[in-house]
């Protein structure tokens, strides 16, 4: 099927008939630049436009699709040759529309796949029911594209993408929780109370402690080793304030501003703002919090913050003295000698340098126990 030909037979028709392409248009209820670019042979009208088409110019079927007038003899030799061509021009032409449907169901599931993994909190099932919404709809855009291809091969394109799809969604899914410590879409939510909720995976599990508090923190346990009574839960930021974080501070000497300073701020109660200062001559840490002690002395948070605190700073700080902690309502002092002598396992903590795993387990593992927690309390602080 020639479209320029056919083109330019159309042009000639309708000047013959002393029509503008303004009115022929309007005659076949489409616009001047449809006509234009009939005539031009950049496509071909519609089917459903051939029979109108061809009673305005005077002309048939055969003749349009040839391109030219026919006498009786040629016109049954054009018919069969005009038939197949027409047949083929709608195949492409379906083709064409399904490919492009294919193209758009394609990219729509892929936007939605991954507007949904942004859009929607962690914790929210509407970020994996949209996610996998998207992988279906953008298999179906796949299964259009290969609509012409044979059904086993077309099986397997489809069923290979389909997976690989759903591993970079996982992908996606696991990087976000490393980076931006959140929990993982597809998963199991459970929770113990209503500060640990643990998201079961079939390759990691993710434990939010603290959660919807400041002090909020996230544990991914790739290698399954905690489960929901095992996982250290702790009443602060374990993120910032556990010794993984903390241990890059130590140093021999008090007084070095910074390295104290971001100890400090590293450190429970800190997020109540503060100031502080460092006694040189008595090689001592002041610091000043800008709250009361008994507003921020629910479930113990008090003492457990000023036990851990003591206990890391005289760990982490060789030759620190001792250290005030001073509240609008009361001050605290702790020496190095009463933690030394009153706090079990201080010395197998800070045996050769800092043993984290003894830390976590004399200290961090210990802070929720009340009694505990309480007797180092009487003991070590005035």
């Amino acid at each position: 099927m020639n479209q320029e030909k056919i083109g330019k037979f159309i042009a000639m028709c309708r000047k013959d008939k002393k029509m503008t392409q303004s009115e022929l248009a309007e005659k076949l209820g489409v616009t001047d630049k449809s006509i234009g670019n009939w005539e031009n042979g950049r496509n071909m009208p519609d089917l459903s436009l051939f029979k109108p088409l061809c009673d305005e110019l005077d002309i048939n079927i055969n003749e349009l699709l040839s391109g030219e007038r026919l006498n009786r003899e040629e016109y049954q030799e054009k018919f069969e040759e005009n038939i197949i061509n027409t047949i083929d021009y709608s195949t492409k032409k379906i083709n064409l529309i399904r490919n492009n449907l294919g193209i758009v169901l394609l990219i729509l599931g892929i936007l939605i796949s991954f507007t949904a993994m942004t859009m929607f909190a962690s914790e929210s099932s509407w970020g994996s029911i949209y996610s996998v919404l998207g992988a279906v709809i953008s298999l179906i855009g796949v299964s259009k594209l290969t609509k012409n291809y044979q059904f086993s091969k077309r099986i397997i394109i489809c069923f290979v993408y389909f997976i690989l799809f759903l591993i970079s969604l996982f992908i996606i899914d696991y990087i976000s929780v490393i980076s931006l410590k959140q929990l993982s879409r597809f998963c199991i939510i459970k929770t113990s109370n209503g500060y640990v909720y643990e998201c079961d995976n079939p390759l990691y599990t993710v434990y939010r402690v603290n959660s919807n508090t400041p002090n909020e923190y996230i544990i991914v346990d790739t290698s399954k080793k905690y489960n929901i009574d095992t996982i250290p839960v702790v009443p602060f930021n374990r993120d910032k304030s556990g010794i993984d974080n903390i241990i890059k501070y130590k140093n021999k000497y008090v007084g070095n501003n910074s390295n104290d300073g971001n100890l400090i701020a590293s450190l429970p109660l800190s997020e109540y703002g503060y100031v502080f200062e460092i006694d040189t001559d008595n090689l001592g840490l002041i610091i000043d919090y800008n709250i009361t002690d008994w507003y921020i002395n629910e479930n113990y948070y008090l003492e457990k913050s000023i036990v851990y605190n003591s206990v890391s700073m005289f760990a982490l700080i060789d030759n620190v003295k001792y250290i005030k902690y001073n509240f609008s309502g009361k001050i605290y002092e702790v020496h190095r000698e009463s933690v030394e002598n009153n706090f079990p396992n201080y010395k197998s903590i800070v045996k050769d340098g800092i043993n984290k795993d003894l830390f976590n387990k004399y200290l961090e593992q210990k802070i929720s126990d009340i009694e505990f927690i309480d007797l180092c309390f009487n003991k070590f602080v005035s």
